[in-house]
C-alpha cells in the first residue's frame, strides 16, 4: 500500500501540468499520483502517458470521458491505493520542503493506533502578477502539531475556512462517507471539504505552506465573470450543501459536536453569500430570480435554518433593497475579495 495517493484531475492542461507533476515525484515511491485524463483535446493525454512511462512506479494516468472536476476527484479516489488522499490541481504545485515534512508525519501516523483522519496545512493563494502571497494559515483556531478533536477547535475566522487546498484525508474515511462529487459541475471542492466532516473524529495541524493555489487566469472557474458566467452550478452545489447540512441522520452527526456544527453553519452562509451576491454582481432579471429561488429552497428545507441565514450579517448584505443596495453589497464584496485574494 502506497503512503498518500494525489490525484491530479486533468482537462486540456498542457500548458502548466509539468510543473504540478514535477513538484509531487519529489515524494518519491511512497506516493501514488493519479493523473485523471478528463477527455481533453490538448496534448495533455500524451503528455501524462510520457510520465507513467517515466515512473512506472508512481504515476498511473486514467484516460476518461469528459465529465468535470468531480467526476475526475471521483475516479482518482475509486483507484487509489494510499492510506491518504489528496486532490492537486494541475495548475497548482506542493512546496517540496513542507511536502517532506508531510510525508514523515503521515509515516508516522500510518502505523499509529488511533487513526488520523484529516491532516491540515496551510495554502498560498499564487497571484498571477503578485510578489507578494497571500498566506491562509489556521494557527489562532487550531492546536499546532499535535492530534485534536472538533471539541479542540477555537474560533475560526471568516475567510480562514478549511479547503481543498488545506486538506490531506483518510481515504477510508472518503469511501466510508460515501463521498461522490456531482458530474459536470464545477465549485465541487465545497462539498469535498463539507460532507466528509461529520465522520472525521482526529485531526492533525501543521503550520507550514504546502499548497501554492493559482489563481488569476482570465478563464478559470475562480475569476469572477466566469463564476457569474455558472451561477447556476454555483447554487447546485449551493443546494447540494444545504441538503446535506439538513438531512436528518447527517444532522445527528454534526450536532453530536458544536464546533462542528458551528464550523459547517459558518462555511454553508458564506457559500450561500457567494451564490447571492453573484447573481446581484450580474444584475439580470433572471439571475435575481435564481437568487430568490434559492432562499425559497432554503426556506422550505428548513425554516429555522433559512430564518438564521437571512438575519445574520451576510443575510442583511444580500438584501439591502434597491440598486443603491445592490451596488453597497457589490462593493464589499470587491473589497472582501482584494483583501482574501480568492479571485
Amino acid at each position: 500500500m502506497k503512503l498518500l495517493s494525489i490525484c491530479v484531475p486533468c482537462y486540456n492542461s498542457e500548458a502548466y501540468m509539468e510543473s504540478c507533476i514535477d513538484s509531487l515525484l519529489k515524494g518519491g515511491e511512497e506516493v501514488e499520483i493519479l493523473i485523471v485524463d478528463d477527455g481533453s483535446k490538448d496534448r495533455t493525454a500524451e503528455i501524462a502517458d510520457r510520465y507513467q512511462v517515466l515512473n512506472p512506479n508512481i504515476v498511473r494516468v486514467i484516460h476518461k470521458e469528459n465529465g468535470g472536476h468531480g467526476s475526475a476527484v471521483n475516479t482518482g479516489l475509486a483507484n487509489a491505493t494510499g492510506m491518504f488522499f489528496k486532490v492537486v490541481d494541475s495548475d497548482d504545485h506542493l512546496k517540496e520542503s513542507s511536502y517532506m515534512k508531510v510525508l514523515e508525519k503521515l509515516k508516522e501516523f500510518s502505523g499509529a493506533d488511533t487513526p488520523l483522519d484529516m491532516l491540515i496545512c496551510n495554502y498560498v493563494y499564487d497571484k498571477v502578477g503578485e510578489k507578494k502571497h497571500k498566506v491562509m494559515q489556521y494557527r489562532s483556531a487550531l492546536p499546532v502539531d499535535q492530534m485534536f478533536t472538533w471539541d479542540d477547535v477555537g474560533h475560526i475566522f471568516k475567510g480562514h475556512y478549511i479547503l481543498m487546498h488545506s486538506v490531506i484525508f483518510r481515504t477510508k474515511l472518503l469511501i466510508e462517507c460515501g463521498l461522490k462529487l456531482p458530474e459536470h459541475c464545477f465549485y465541487v471542492d465545497n462539498i469535498y471539504v463539507f460532507d466528509p466532516l461529520p465522520y472525521v473524529k482526529h485531526m492533525y495541524y501543521m503550520d507550514i505552506n504546502l499548497y501554492y493555489y493559482f489563481i488569476g487566469r482570465s478563464d478559470q472557474s475562480v475569476n469572477q465573470q466566469v463564476m457569474i458566467s455558472r451561477i447556476d452550478q454555483q447554487i447546485r452545489v449551493n443546494k447540494l450543501m444545504v441538503d446535506y447540512f439538513t438531512d436528518r441522520e447527517n444532522a445527528q452527526r454534526i450536532n453530536a459536536h458544536a464546533k462542528l456544527r458551528e464550523y459547517m453553519y459558518n462555511y454553508l452562509e458564506i457559500i450561500t453569500t457567494i451564490s447571492s451576491v453573484l447573481a446581484i454582481l450580474s444584475g439580470t432579471e433572471e439571475d435575481l430570480q435564481k437568487k430568490a429561488d434559492l432562499w425559497k429552497y432554503i426556506r422550505e428545507k428548513d425554516y429555522f435554518l433559512y430564518a438564521k441565514l437571512k438575519n445574520g450579517i451576510f443575510g442583511l448584505a444580500t438584501r439591502l433593497p434597491g440598486k443603491g443596495g445592490r451596488a453597497l453589497t457589490a462593493r464589499a464584496y470587491k473589497i472582501a475579495r482584494h483583501f482574501f485574494k480568492f479571485n
